[in-house]
């Protein structure tokens, strides 16, 4: 055995690693609800993007995995209407739950406020003095 420590994950040892983890996990689970993208972009009239965000599916959850409003809409309501947008298509493809994590200078109150809760802190993460907050929701 050879172990290679490497800083360049290549699409195709990444690859690799996945389909082996994948064929493991379909033991377990119906991959065919895992993996598609729910995204919401919100433009101005000049096509100019003002907000979004990207999620992926994984069972039945919608994970948040991006979510962004340029300066001059915060505190417009399309942070609000945006997530709304993916939570609504995400129920209708069957999620019943959803989950996001943000810093602790990000949008903690933010996600409070839509109705999420918080479920797990991390001390000191990404770097001392901040923290990582795990907030889900029901459906």
């Amino acid at each position: 055995m050879q172990l290679n420590i490497t800083h360049q994950v290549t699409p195709q040892d990444k690859e690799e690693l996945l389909t082996g983890l994948r064929a493991y996990n379909a033991q377990f689970l119906d991959l065919a609800n895992f993996g598609g993208d729910i995204a919401v972009y919100a433009r101005d009239e000049k096509g100019v993007l003002l907000g979004g965000l990207i999620g992926t599916r994984k069972g039945d959850w919608l994970n948040i995995d991006f979510l962004w409003v340029s300066e001059g809409a915060r505190g417009s309501g399309l942070g609000s209407q945006v997530i709304s947008a993916a939570e609504e298509e995400a129920r209708r493809q069957g999620c019943r739950h959803a989950l996001v994590d943000t810093a602790s200078f990000q949008a903690r109150p933010f996600y409070e406020k839509q109705g999420y809760a918080l479920q797990l802190s991390l001390q000191d993460y990404p770097h001392e003095g901040m923290q990582r907050h795990y907030l889900s929701k029901r459906l």
